[in-house]
Parts: C-alpha cells; structure tokens; sequence
C-alpha cells in the first residue's frame, strides 16, 4: 500500500506537488469515488485509478530493456553526452529512472534501466553470480591457454583477481567469443582480454541473467520487460 499522491507521482513527470492540486480539484477517482485526501492508500495491485477519467495503470516500478547504440552514456545525465535515459520515450520515461549497471560508452546491447534499487543491486551484486553475456570481437584468436585462464579467474595487471568467466569460441572468419562474468568492473570485459595478451575490437552485450536481448529492438530501441521476462534476469 501506498500514499495515493506519492504513487501517481512515481508514475510520470507530474511532482508530488502537481498531483495534490489535480486531488484538490476532484481529478482524480479511487475505484470510482472522487478522492480529495491525497494521503489515502492505494494498492497497484487491487485498486482502480482515473485521471479526468482516464484508467492508469499502476506499477511501483517500471523495467525497461534498451539495446544500447555506440556513443551513448551509461548514466542518469551527463552535461556533454546523450544518456540512455535520454533515449526513454515519454511513455515509459518516470523520474529516476537509472541503468542497472553500466556499459562503456562504445560497446553496445543490452541495458535494463530501472527505478527500483533493491532490484538493482541484486542483479548487480557478485556474491548472486547472476551472470551478464557478452560478444566480443578480438583482435585475434584465443589460445586454449588463454581461455583457460579466463575460466579459472584471471588475474588483471594490476593484481585484481577476477571470478570465473565461461568462454565460448564462436565459429567463423573472425575471431568472436561469447563470454560471460558475473561482476562490473571497469572496462572488465576488455581488461580481462587485454591480460591475455589480446584486444577488445567490439563488444555486444546480449544477456542478462537468462533474458535475451530482443532481436527486434534496433540500437537505440526500448520496451518494457514483462513480469515473467524479469524473472529471467535474476535466474542463474
């Protein structure tokens, strides 16, 4: 449960402040009666609101799936570069909005972007080894020493002893691999190559957890994640 003024303002752009003037001028119906006590509980699961008659649909927070293009931030802001809540449209925009970890202002794919912390942190968090998969283009083929290593937590350059990755050679003219780690260091991915000896020429992230990027997402596309897709996110 909660206050009706608080969960209408989660919802959109409209402050705390706008939402008790619209309450105050009869806007706004709890399961059909005319609400004038901003402080009522409301339950998104049960309770039925309208907006100069309009039905809204409630949800105490949104998860939005954006495929990620080149030169975009992995941020909330940025005083000089677009950000990828920049690229949310309005009718999925809310206010803090952030991207569940982050991804290098080159490499591509999949961002979830969120306003629910806990959630957040829970993906995020190594100690739950929910793992994130990426593509990564290379400079040049991998050794089985060299995957070796990577699987059994590679040790970076400047001592920083990694968690296994799971390394997965992909068949081709070019040297591609799908790798997957369960941490976010900085430029993790890359360094982790870079300690072998190689080079990151592209990367592509295209997992989280168990949930697939949508193929159907052009860069700089987003959706909402369904209920039964973010179960997905967390699975090991």
């Amino acid at each position: 449960m909660e206050r009706l003024d608080k969960i209408l303002a989660s919802q959109g752009t409209l402050s705390r402040k706008e939402v008790k003037e619209m309450i105050r001028k009869g806007r706004i119906q709890l399961n059909g009666t005319v609400i004038k006590d901003s402080s009522v509980k409301v339950d998104e699961n049960k309770d039925s609101v309208t907006v100069d008659g309009t039905e809204i649909t409630l949800k105490r927070h949104i998860y939005i799936m954006l495929n990620k293009p080149q030169g975009v931030v992995s941020a909330s802001d940025s005083d000089k570069d677009e950000t990828v809540v920049d690229l949310v449209p309005d009718e999925l925009y809310r206010k803090g909005l952030f991207p569940a970890g982050r991804l290098d202002k080159d490499t591509t794919g999949f961002v979830l972007i969120t306003d629910d912390g806990d959630f957040a942190h829970r993906i995020l968090s190594p100690k739950n080894h929910i793992f994130k998969t990426y593509i990564a283009g290379l400079q040049h083929e991998l050794s089985d020493d060299d995957i070796k290593s990577l699987e059994n937590g590679i040790t970076l350059g400047d001592g920083t002893v990694l968690k296994e990755a799971k390394v997965q050679v992909i068949e081709g003219d070019k040297p591609y691999v799908r790798i997957m780690i369960c941490e976010g260091k900085y430029h993790q991915v890359k360094r982790m190559f870079a300690a072998t000896g190689n080079k990151v020429v592209s990367l592509h992230r295209v997992r989280m957890g168990k949930l697939e990027l949508d193929n159907t997402l052009k860069p700089g596309e987003c959706r909402e994640i369904t209920p039964e897709e973010l179960k997905l996110v967390t699975e090991k």
